[in-house]
């Protein structure tokens, strides 16, 4: 049985920090220890989520999350005009806010590559029943087949 590719975007990382969530940060660091750094999947980033983190405020946070990339040895898919276009018809079809741009690119890197899951903690933007219904839609209407989940790393934990 192949490996299951996964998309982690910026929130799944920062919340190893969550020290305010202790109950998500405990399922983050399980997500992390026995399920990445074990290989159980193909786990991928991409260079959003390194310009996400490089516009951290907090200089040592910043270095943390970094940390994080590399420590896991986190492959990053590069954003392509393919990529931007895609993200574009999340934004115009109102399936993601326009202000949340980030997002719409994290989903289209995870649609373009053919992940089997994008793993996030932002409920509002991303790992919801509802988004995932409209990213579906506007995906099969560009051609877009490859089944695409949305989750947190809570899902990935709990198998």
């Amino acid at each position: 049985m192949k490996k299951l590719k996964l998309y982690l975007d910026t929130s799944t990382i920062n919340f190893l920090f969550a020290e305010d969530e202790p109950e998500l940060q405990k399922i983050t660091e399980e997500f992390f220890e026995n399920f990445v750094a074990k290989g159980k999947f193909k786990v991928y980033i991409s260079d959003v989520v390194i310009e996400e983190i490089e516009k951290t405020k907090d200089i040592e946070k910043r270095k943390m999350l970094l940390e994080v990339v590399f420590k896991y040895n986190l492959e990053a898919f590069s954003l392509t005009e393919e990529a931007v276009d895609l993200s574009n018809k999340y934004l115009t079809q109102k399936a993601i806010p326009k202000k949340k741009v980030e997002d719409a690119r994290h989903l289209a890197m995870a649609t373009i590559n053919e992940c089997d899951a994008l793993i996030s903690w932002n409920y509002k933007h991303l790992a919801n029943m509802n988004k995932e219904r409209k990213i579906t839609a506007i995906n099969l209407e560009e051609g877009y087949n490859y089944p695409l989940r949305l989750v947190t790393p809570m899902e990935v934990v709990g198998e």
